[in-house]
């Protein structure tokens, strides 16, 4: 934690200067707001930043009403005499700030002080969560879990004396029990969560080793960055609430710059990765920048989904395969829309490493998480495009078949193939008229079988016996309805071009083996 005199002072390097102080300048600062006229509700906080206030008799009325310690106010000094009164009576600090300063240098000044200025006699780090988890414990009265959007633990309060058992084994499995997030789901927690800021009391669940507890969703706008949990009795008051509303204000200013800080590094090896799949640049260069070799390098696409949850599962495994030291992970990744693309060099022309990768990625997301994958083939860095989109349609077919292994390109590309040809079909460019056509509208009108013969005894390349047997008719029966079928419409049999194209035609309309 900070305090007043530590923020006056370096504040005062960038023309900043204390002008009225009716408190001692050992306060400690623990938390910041920012005036937002576009805000009706009352937040509270330690330091008042004034943002689009040029007059300090307004400011001070906010930060009186906001509970502020110190107002941070752009405007020339000295302060009028009934102003200062005001100040004074209300006990609020205020620091005038030259308005030649600009509003992003203080307020990055002041957020860099207040929220990543902590520490705590742990002996925590400066932009921990965990700090603000034992001051909201302490403030509050109750063990506090700071957890993500898909109920990961970010940090908790040490200061606890008895603890729930949910507590323990949510801290120790690092995210919320299975079990435990069916019953909240089951409660209607995650929606409430998901649609409102209000607190909420969870009543207490003996049977699942659950007490009571209160929640609040940390948000940024409209997007849902996690929850704040505290064990409690009972509903809070009106003052525990919005204490409760203000620490779930700071814990997501606290993620956001985290967040700014790892997406700065993700944005410069994403940047690489999409001009590689897009086969802009020099691939080479862009190849040594990223630290990959060149030799057998592979595409993976990735998607994940999250029931009621768009775009939580996608962005878990982009935050996954990203972090950690570049020369600590194996590929190199980019999000694009729905789907992560990662650039993993290989140790050999299978794809069995990259499959391991997969299931690695897989091991590390929760259970209620479906990851689908498709992998393009060997390239070195100029056919990288090829390979991304050879792993699009092994995606997709791995989405159309997800109880099967993720799809290997070289592996499946007759599959690929074939489906590329039912895409074709499905748009209508294949032929209205022809020999498979006119068998198959035989068959739907007079109840004939004439399509499943043509297919077994093309897949038999013309041996008669062969045929019979996957038919399980008499090889004469398969002679008989050859010459029906070359009456209903003309087969031309004996021309290999005509054959091809039937098996084709066959392939392409076939839905049923797909």
């Amino acid at each position: 934690m900070i305090t007043l005199d530590r923020l006056v002072n370096v504040l005062a390097s960038s023309g900043a200067r204390l002008v009225c102080c009716p408190r001692s300048r050992d306060v400690l600062l623990r938390s910041l707001i920012v005036h937002d006229p576009t805000d009706t509700r009352v937040a509270t906080g330690d330091v008042f930043l004034a943002v689009g206030l040029d007059t300090p008799d307004v400011a001070v009325r906010l930060a009186a009403r906001a509970r502020a310690a110190v107002a941070l106010v752009r405007a020339p000094a000295p302060l009028e005499p009934t102003v200062q009164a005001s100040a004074e009576e209300a006990g609020v600090a205020v620091v005038l700030a030259e308005p030649e300063v600009s509003w992003s240098h203080l307020t990055g000044l002041a957020y860099g002080l207040v929220l990543e200025g902590r520490e705590t006699e742990a002996g925590r780090g400066p932009t921990d969560l965990f700090a603000l988890a034992d001051t909201l414990a302490a403030t509050v009265g109750g063990p506090v879990v700071i957890e993500d959007q898909l109920s990961r633990v970010l940090a908790y309060s040490s200061l606890d004396d008895a603890v729930d058992a949910v507590r323990s084994k949510t801290i120790l499995g690092r995210r919320l029990p299975e079990t435990i997030r069916g019953v909240f789901a089951e409660r209607g927690v995650f929606r409430h969560l998901a649609s409102s800021d209000l607190p909420l009391f969870v009543a207490p669940s003996p049977q699942h080793g659950l007490d009571g507890r209160m929640v609040v969703a940390v948000r940024a706008g409209r997007e849902l960055l996690g929850s704040l949990w505290v064990e409690s009795d009972g509903p809070f008051d009106e003052r525990r609430c919005r204490i409760l509303e203000d620490g779930a204000r700071t814990a997501a200013l606290h993620l956001l710059r985290s967040r700014a800080s790892a997406d700065l590094e993700r944005q410069v090896e994403s940047d690489l990765v999409t001009r590689l799949l897009e086969g802009t640049g020099d691939g080479q260069a862009m190849i040594s920048q990223l630290g990959l070799t060149n030799a057998a390098l592979r595409v993976v696409a990735l998607q994940a989904h999250v029931d009621e949850e768009q775009h939580a599962g996608v962005l878990l495994v982009f935050e996954h395969v990203t972090t950690g030291f570049g020369w600590s992970r194996w590929g190199r990744s980019a999000l694009f829309a729905n789907t992560v693309y990662t650039v993993l060099p290989m140790r050999d022309e299978t794809p069995d490493g990259a499959r391991s990768w997969v299931e690695s990625v897989r091991a590390a997301m929760p259970s209620h998480i479906s990851l689908h994958a498709g992998i393009g083939g060997p390239a070195d860095a100029m056919a990288l495009p090829a390979s991304r989109r050879e792993a699009d349609e092994g995606l997709a077919l791995h989405v159309a078949h997800p109880g099967s292994p993720p799809i290997a390109y070289d592996e499946s590309w007759d599959r690929i193939l074939l489906r590329r040809l039912r895409a074709i079909a499905a748009d209508g460019r294949v032929p209205e008229r022809g020999p498979v056509v006119e068998l198959r509208r035989h068959d739907e009108q007079h109840g004939t079988r004439y399509i499943d013969t043509l297919r077994a005894w093309l897949a038999a390349h013309g041996d008669i016996g062969v045929t019979a047997a996957q038919l399980d008719v008499h090889p004469n029966t398969v002679r008989y309805r050859l010459r029906k079928m070359n009456t209903a419409t003309h087969l031309a049999i004996d021309r290999p071009e005509q054959r091809i194209a039937m098996f084709i035609a066959l392939a392409a309309t076939d839905d049923e083996h797909a």
